[in-house]
Parts: C-alpha cells; sequence; structure tokens
C-alpha cells in the first residue's frame, strides 16, 4: 500500500512502498544544488525524491562560479527539471536560487529559492525543516540577511568545507566564501560535511553499471552522464579522477536524514574562514556539528533499493 501524503501536501515524492512513515517521522526538506556543475547532485536529487520520510518542499538550482559558467545557476535549474522529467515527477519544485556569490557579507542576493527558505522557516508546520546544500551556502546566507528570524527555525546541512582543523581548498565552499561567514557567524543549526569526509563515498563505474544504469530512464542517464563527465578535459586532468571510479559526495545529505545516530561527528564552535579557505578557531561562535565519518553502505544501499524499486512500478505501469 502507497504511503498517503499529509494533508495539505504540495511536493513531489515517490511513495509505492510496501511500508510506510509513521506518524510523527516526517520531516521537511528543501535541496539547494548546483546540479550541472559536476554528476555526483542528480544521485542526491534522486535519492530524496525517493524518500518516503522526506516532504521534498523545494529544489534550488544553485550557481556553480562564473569562470565554469556565465549561467551557471540557470544550467543547475535545467538539469534539475531534467531529472524530475526524467522520473515523472511534477517540475513544479525546481526555483531559481542566486546567480551569484554575495558580494559582501551583509548584501544578499535575493531570489526565488531564498525566498522560499524563508517562507518555510517562518510557516506555522510543527515538523522539522532542514535545508540541504549541495553547492555554496549563498541561498541560505541570503535568506538569513532578509530575514534574520530564521535562524531558529530551520537546520542546514553543508556539504563542503576543507577537512578540520585546518581547512583548505574545497570547491563548494570557493563559490562563496562570504556566504559560509555569514551562515558560520549566525546561530543557524549547521552540520557540516568537508571534504574528507564526503569523499568517503566512493564508487566504481562497474558497481554503477550494474546497480543504477539499468533502472529505467532516470537510472541510464544518471549513469550515462557521470561516464560523459569524467571524459571532460577537467576531468581528464585531475590527478583524483582514474576513470574507474566516481565520489557521489552529496549523497551524504541523505544519509544523514534517514539515520543521524549512526554518524561520527563532533561539536565545535564555527571557526572563521580566511579569503585562501582556511579555519580560524576564534571559539566565539556557537558549536556546529561536524562529521568525521557517514556511511557509505546506509546511503548507496538505500538508493540503489529504491531506484530499483521506483524503475519496477513504472515499468509496470509503462
Amino acid at each position: 500500500m502507497a504511503a498517503e501524503p499529509p494533508k495539505g501536501r504540495t511536493s513531489v515524492i515517490y511513495t509505492k512502498y510496501a511500508y510506510t512513515i509513521p506518524e510523527g517521522k516526517s520531516i521537511r526538506v528543501i535541496t539547494d544544488t548546483d546540479a550541472k556543475n559536476e554528476a555526483d547532485d542528480q544521485y542526491a536529487i534522486a535519492h530524496a525524491l525517493l524518500t518516503p520520510r522526506f516532504d521534498n518542499r523545494a529544489i534550488i538550482a544553485a550557481h556553480f562560479g562564473a569562470e565554469k559558467s556565465p549561467t551557471s545557476m540557470e544550467d543547475s535549474y535545467r538539469e534539475i527539471e531534467k531529472v524530475l522529467g526524467l522520473m515523472r515527477m511534477d517540475k513544479g519544485l525546481t526555483l531559481q536560487g542566486a546567480p551569484r556569490a554575495l558580494p559582501d557579507d551583509r548584501t544578499p542576493v535575493p531570489s526565488p529559492g531564498a525566498q522560499r527558505i524563508i517562507s518555510e522557516a517562518l510557516s506555522d508546520d510543527p515538523r522539522p525543516l532542514y535545508v540541504t546544500f549541495l553547492g555554496p551556502l549563498t541561498d541560505l546566507a541570503s535568506a538569513f540577511l532578509m530575514e534574520p528570524r530564521i535562524e531558529s527555525r530551520l537546520t542546514a546541512i553543508w556539504i563542503g568545507g576543507g577537512g578540520y582543523p585546518h581547512g583548505g581548498r574545497e570547491y563548494n565552499l570557493s563559490n562563496d566564501i562570504r556566504a559560509a561567514n555569514v551562515v558560520f557567524r549566525s546561530r543557524i543549526p549547521v552540520w557540516q560535511v568537508p571534504l574528507n569526509v564526503y569523499r568517503m563515498v566512493m564508487v566504481s563505474l562497474a558497481e554503477l553499471e550494474v546497480r543504477v544504469r539499468p533502472q529505467g530512464d532516470i537510472g541510464r542517464y544518471l549513469f550515462e552522464q557521470l561516464v560523459a563527465c569524467g571524459h571532460t578535459e577537467h576531468s581528464r586532468r585531475s590527478p583524483y579522477r582514474t576513470g574507474e571510479c566516481w565520489c557521489l559526495g552529496d549523497s551524504p545529505v541523505v544519509g544523514l536524514l534517514l539515520y543521524e545516530h549512526d554518524f561520527d561527528y563532533d561539536w565545535t564552535p564555527a571557526p572563521e574562514i580566511t579569503s585562501d579557505m582556511y579555519y580560524v578557531h576564534t571559539g566565539r561562535s556557537r558549536p556546529i556539528r561536524v562529521y568525521r565519518a557517514v556511511d557509505p553502505r546506509l546511503i548507496l544501499e538505500d538508493f540503489y533499493a529504491k531506484l530499483a524499486l521506483c524503475a519496477g512500478k513504472q515499468a509496470q505501469n509503462t
């Protein structure tokens, strides 16, 4: 029997499982993603949409740097819509985020995505709100600068930043260091998954060919776009790319919300972040949750199972 969505629900989700979510366990989720930057965001988006505990309230398109694409946010928007279309889901959840980084640490970059974060945070829905960031923190920082009251009404989960205690260059952080500092200086609850931790979710392409590629239109697309990304000039130059493996580094955001207690973390006063992306531990800011490990088995096997179940149901209805 399919799980019934809560009354008044406006989100899109796959619910045709033989189990249901007990009352009181549903959570609201907004995903903010630089989806066209690379090849792993698409896996996290699909996983979130296939997870019945999540009431997916929006998927916000994030920028990923003008040097990579002058229309990076718009590129992300189109990629999100492509994933939703292949999953045969309504595209009404997709919103535009900021097209660029913050100009300074006091000036927001307004967007429909930032406004949705505000409206969802200030709603009277009693369920917890989690906003996951698979790229820069621009939209959260903008929402906070526009409406500081949100800082006690959501939890942010960020894939980004260098390893602790020192930090260092990391791609998601590099696309808006000011935004990260705005968020870290606030009182917004933050769960940070830094570079050395999100790299733990490593898969081989052979594994993805067996477990993902056969699973309908979305499975084939997820696999093929990842293979194609491995043949770009950037990937060919990277010492971390072998042609056989890929890091699904954005997928921990789903795993943490499936079962946060199975992952190791420290409570660490939020650091200041320098222009070259190193951490300065002043001890003045409130603690944030910094993860030391994630469970790739839980994350990947849950995704593979949900993808297969979804593809099977779609095939039966064809």
